[in-house]
């Protein structure tokens, strides 16, 4: 796969891992620090002008663009049981559509310290350049962990101990739930929200009570919310 931009690059080639197989540069490229790593790294580099790193990417590439294996994602055994910390905190993702929401939820993610983020394998947003430039870099700091079903993952989670907290426009007020425990925030699609199955598997379900004409909020947003409660509640 493809990524782009210069904080995503400099973040992939600060945790290089031999997963960079080329980088294409604008001729007109002059971030030092970031040549730098690329000199250390000893990465093939090839040189164009910006209209030809236009053809390859249509994003907003900043001079820069690399070719990589695809992100690794885990098994929910592979992190839950080895996350070492009193009160672990992780978001699962129903079934997200977005890949600018995902990014950004990642982004959010990783500024509030969460532990991993669930997606499930089917029917959602996959791990792709626009998920990985909106998240600006951060996605290398937080584990995915990809499951075949969100149901089957909440019950092994509560056999780990987690107390598992929906989201929608009706539940519980958010910041009346005691968050100083392990959990699980669920944050739903854009259009339908949290399904069925899964929130009959809550402990909770929780709402942020809205005060103008507007009765939801875009899922980034929401789970940035959420986010800031928690740690706020637990001090």
């Amino acid at each position: 796969m493809q990524i782009y931009g210069k904080r995503v690059a400099f973040e992939r080639l600060q945790n290089y891992d031999h997963s960079i197989k080329k980088i294409y540069l604008s001729d007109k490229f002059n971030d030092r620090e970031i040549m730098e790593l690329i000199k250390e790294r000893h990465i093939p580099v090839k040189m164009l002008k910006n209209n030809k790193l236009d053809n390859i990417c249509n994003g907003l590439h900043q001079g820069i663009i690399l070719e990589v294996e695809d992100f690794k994602t885990y098994s929910l055994e592979e992190i839950v049981p080895n996350i070492n910390k009193d009160n672990p905190l992780i978001v699962m993702l129903d079934h997200l559509e977005d890949p600018h929401n995902f990014g950004a939820i990642i982004r959010s993610c990783e500024a509030f310290g969460v532990d991993a983020i669930i997606i499930p394998n089917d029917r959602s947003v996959k791990i792709t350049s626009t998920v990985v430039k909106t998240s600006v870099g951060t996605i290398e700091k937080v584990p995915i962990i990809n499951v075949t079903n969100l149901n089957n993952a909440i019950k092994k989670l509560k056999n780990y101990g987690y107390w598992i907290i929906g989201t929608d426009m009706e539940g519980t007020d958010y910041t009346t739930i005691d968050y100083r425990t392990k959990v699980v925030i669920i944050i739903g699609n854009e259009g339908r929200g949290i399904g069925r199955l899964v929130s009959e598997n809550c402990d909770y379900i929780a709402k942020i009570p809205m005060k103008g004409t507007v009765n939801s909020l875009n899922a980034s947003v929401a789970a940035g919310i959420f986010l800031a409660e928690i740690i706020k509640s637990r001090g």
